[in-house]
């Protein structure tokens, strides 16, 4: 049983590596902690416990884990250290063996925080993990963000079945699982009822939403267009094989309250390349779905993912998906450079793209991305918008989004952040991130 007196004055501070579901799920497990009498403290603070939540996508993710965690030791040589997350999943014992590491916490673990973590407080000095075998795992736990009141990630799904070449996430997050319909309404009016005004739909292969209930991710978004207190809604990844032309069509309804903003991975713009990474469409079936959210929004912002390096990638393959990604109508690339993961198969791909070289493409992709996505901010210039005001200040102005996601300064004061304000947008910034606006 749970006793939450021996919580009392105690604190804890998190701190989340990689993606957004992430960043969801760190919101839920210090929901939870609070509950039960924990404050919330920032990271840098003295706490009784520390939670690192870890991505391990890269190897470079798995270093800022291992820095976490000697920071945490820093801060309270006392204090007891909980890493959880994808990297915790995976390498679980690794983990264990580092100095200070308290509890390793497997990633479909983090809903039994509060039991886990007045376990390792009781017995201080003892070095446990609490994992299971997630591939049999069909339990789904639904989470949102909170703390930034304009937005809030929503985890609509979880788990993955595709298997590709390169990645991880079947091993360290499971299958694909989701909760239903009605309760991921129901979490979203919560997020709602916390002051979000935009909501961010994350997960991780979300477009397979609701399957093994026998609903869709089409479904689902029609039901969320109800939820009261919601102004904004944004569709975080879809991969283009789930991107249905309904989807497409229902975003680009008058009145839809989904933005013109659509988040696609590619991952390569080689066909050949694409079959070796086990992705399930072809560069055509892309070029296409591109084509039809830019005919219905013209104006909508379409974000890319790109792995550089990957094995096998040869030179040529690399070329065509340069050339590809400047033939297509996309705003911004968001550019991984392959790292080596234990237990995949392109492992057993040849050749090995040499380190430098995978810096280099990354380098080049980047610069192309820059160019694209000024491009884009430029054409609106003049143009009429509405800016969800955030917190974020510079240089004395608000920060904030159009629906379109083109980053704007606004003449705002902070009563009204987390208010939707009609700006007319200026010029471009110097440093190239931001269009300036005035109050219409």
């Amino acid at each position: 049983m749970i006793d939450s007196h021996s919580f009392q004055s105690r604190r804890v501070a998190f701190h989340t590596l990689g993606c957004k579901l992430n960043f969801s799920e760190s919101s839920d497990m210090a929901r939870r902690l609070a509950q039960v009498g924990f404050e919330r403290v920032g990271f840098d603070d003295v706490a009784d416990v520390y939670v690192i939540n870890t991505c391990t996508v890269t190897e470079e993710a798995n270093k800022k884990c291992r820095q976490m965690i000697g920071r945490c030791i820093r801060l309270n040589a006392d204090a007891l250290v909980v890493v959880t997350g994808c990297f915790a999943q995976l390498q679980a014992d690794k983990i264990l063996q580092m100095p200070g590491v308290g509890l390793v916490l497997g990633g479909n673990q983090k809903d039994r925080i509060v039991e886990q973590i007045q376990i390792g407080l009781e017995k201080r000095g003892e070095r446990r993990i609490v994992s299971s075998e997630i591939l049999k795992d069909r339990h789904f736990v639904g989470s949102y963000s909170s703390g930034d009141r304009t937005r809030s990630f929503l985890k609509i799904q979880d788990g993955c079945d595709y298997f590709c070449s390169y990645c991880t996430i079947p091993m360290a997050r499971g299958l694909s699982r989701s909760g239903t319909v009605a309760e991921t309404v129901d979490m979203a009016r919560r997020a709602a009822a916390d002051g979000a005004r935009e909501i961010v739909l994350t997960g991780v292969n979300i477009g397979d939403f609701g399957r093994h209930q026998g609903e869709t991710f089409l479904q689902l978004i029609e039901a969320l267009e109800n939820v009261e207190g919601v102004s904004r809604y944004r569709i975080s990844s879809i991969e283009p094989n789930l991107l249905t032309d309904e989807v497409i069509r229902h975003c680009s309804t008058p009145g839809s309250k989904f933005m013109p903003h659509f988040h696609i991975p590619l991952q390569s713009g080689s066909d050949s390349m694409l079959r070796l990474m086990r992705r399930r469409y072809d560069t055509a079936l892309y070029a296409d779905k591109v084509s039809m959210v830019k005919s219905l929004m013209p104006d909508c912002f379409i974000g890319v993912d790109v792995i550089v390096g990957v094995n096998g990638e040869t030179e040529e393959m690399f070329e065509e998906t340069r050339a590809f990604l400047e033939s297509v109508d996309v705003t911004q690339l968001h550019v991984f450079t392959y790292s080596e993961r234990p237990g995949t198969r392109a492992l057993d791909i040849k050749p090995v793209v040499p380190v430098p070289e995978r810096h280099r493409r990354n380098a080049v992709l980047h610069e192309l991305s820059e160019a694209k996505r000024i491009a884009f901010y430029k054409a609106h210039e003049s143009a009429e918008a509405k800016v969800l005001v955030e917190s974020t200040v510079r240089d004395g102005f608000h920060v904030g989004f159009t629906e379109n996601y083109v980053r704007v300064e606004v003449p705002a004061t902070p009563a009204e952040v987390n208010t939707i304000v009609p700006v007319r947008l200026g010029r471009l910034s110097t440093d190239g991130l931001t269009l300036s606006s005035t109050r219409i």
